[in-house]
């Protein structure tokens, strides 16, 4: 129960429309797309930052716990408020707060869609790089919590690549401002790359200065049909070793293949088990250079077909449909966004593949290929038990896989609740021993999305496994 000094505190500070402690109203904000509950004890919606830092200071004079939340499209539970507390929500604070052709910058609060940053900067001939495929629901500061990506990282980086300056409030209650206006600036600790994909834990991001990319001029594509997932993976390792980066390069197995032809009919020749959607873009000469060099690493003597596309609109429009349709095939899927150098890509979807066939648990594969960004899915029927353990000792063997070769446990959705056993063979003890530090400078009473990143005793003594890569 929140402390009655606590709640006076907020409903002096909120109106009642805008602090919410009725159990019916709370549970709307109790789960984000991990489908995972928490109940959080009351809902805050601030407008302003000087409110923002008056809910954190009150949150940690009386020792509350503190979850923020965008519009709960997260993945690994990032937003669940796992301890209860109160859940501060940021969807109001969603105004574009000046757009800068002439600096390629646009400042933002955290509650504006990705996709109204992507429509405000194409009027000026610009666009955001970060594009998950929620663009069109989620939020900046959802974007900023977990480093989010999306296909065309490939080649334009992640969101803290996108990033110049942020207005922020420790979970002492503190307001501090970090970056610079300009794209040089190395005064100070860079404190802006470290908020940025930090899941709330450090700070509550309440403005953010973005960094704007010009619009290409041309933007075109390729596709590659291959008889089998071995000589795909070869092609995309050929593809990243020649000069021409595309701007994005996904790849598809041959699981993710039957739900877009039972969607898509007529879309995916029947004899193609692993296929690529390539996009090049740039200058008009540019684009024919790449696309030819680009199908030249196709080539191979599995490969059905590649040829060049002029218009991507839907085979984009297949690709982000692919995570709605595998909950038509399974009503629970153990979703993972592993990374691996795309060096290894073979070695790691061949072995993928076995493990699931090991541990006869149904695997459909596809995601980011041009950063060795896979997103595994492994589909159970939670009302099993015995294929639920089966899919967890499958999802252990296949952590370990990512380990050893020198991949990263979490591309881009974050870690959230979900991941957070498992940190622990990814990062060192003593590495891990100066992130508690850093957190603790941040928010001394750890406050702020309790239960989220660090490891518990618990959960290292239940997957003690495989040591960090050297």
């Amino acid at each position: 129960m929140l402390p009655a000094a606590f709640t006076a505190r907020l409903t002096r500070l909120l109106d009642r429309e805008r602090f919410l402690t009725s159990a019916a109203d709370c549970m709307a904000y109790a789960y984000d797309n991990s489908r995972k509950l928490g109940v959080p004890e009351a809902v805050a919606f601030p407008y302003t930052t000087e409110e923002v830092r008056a809910i954190v200071a009150a949150c940690h004079d009386h020792g509350v716990a503190l979850t923020p939340r965008g519009r709960g499209t997260g993945t690994a539970g990032g937003s669940v408020p796992e301890n209860g507390g109160l859940v501060l929500s940021l969807e109001r604070m969603h105004r574009i707060l000046a757009v800068d052709p002439a600096n390629r910058i646009m400042v933002v609060e955290p509650g504006v869609l990705n996709q109204q940053v992507q429509d405000a900067a194409r009027v000026h001939g610009f666009f955001w790089p970060p594009d998950p495929s929620s663009a069109a629901y989620c939020t900046v500061g959802g974007n900023l919590a977990t480093c989010a990506a999306g296909p065309h990282a490939v080649k334009y980086g992640v969101t803290r690549d996108h990033v110049l300056a942020l207005t922020a409030v420790t979970g002492k209650g503190e307001i501090i401002h970090t970056g610079t206006y300009t794209t040089k600036g190395v005064v100070g600790y860079d404190l802006t790359r470290l908020i940025v994909g930090s899941e709330g834990t450090l700070a509550v991001i309440t403005e953010a200065v973005l960094k704007l990319t010009p619009l290409p001029e041309a933007v075109a594509g390729v596709t590659a049909h291959f008889r089998d997932l071995t000589a795909c993976a070869r092609a995309i390792t050929r593809i990243m070793a020649q000069p021409h980066v595309p701007s994005a390069l996904e790849f598809l197995d041959a699981g993710a293949l039957n739900l877009i032809r039972a969607h898509y009919p007529g879309l995916v020749p029947a004899d193609t088990h692993a296929m690529l959607m390539i996009e090049v873009d740039g200058s008009a000469s540019e684009i024919q250079t790449a696309q030819a060099a680009i199908l030249a690493a196709c080539a191979d003597p599995e490969l059905i077909q590649a040829q060049p596309v002029a218009d991507t609109v839907s085979l984009w429009a297949a690709r982000k449909a692919l995570s709605p349709l595998l909950r038509d095939i399974a009503p629970k899927k153990i979703n993972e966004d592993v990374a691996v150098p795309v060096s290894f890509l073979p070695e790691f979807l061949a072995g993928v593949v076995a493990l699931a066939r090991e541990h006869r648990v149904a695997n459909v594969n596809f995601g980011h290929a041009g950063n060795g960004n896979i997103h595994v899915n492994l589909l159970v029927n939670p009302d099993d038990e015995a294929e639920l353990a089966r899919a967890m000792t499958c999802l252990d063997r296949i952590f370990e896989l990512v380990i050893r070769l020198r991949g990263t446990l979490s591309g881009e959705h974050g870690v959230g609740r979900e991941k957070r056993p498992y940190v622990g063979r990814e990062i060192d003890p003593v590495t891990l021993g100066v992130m508690r530090e850093v957190k603790r400078v941040f928010d001394p009473k750890g406050i702020l999305n309790p239960g989220k990143i660090f490891p518990t005793e618990e959960d290292i003594a239940v997957t003690a496994g495989g040591k960090r890569h050297a």
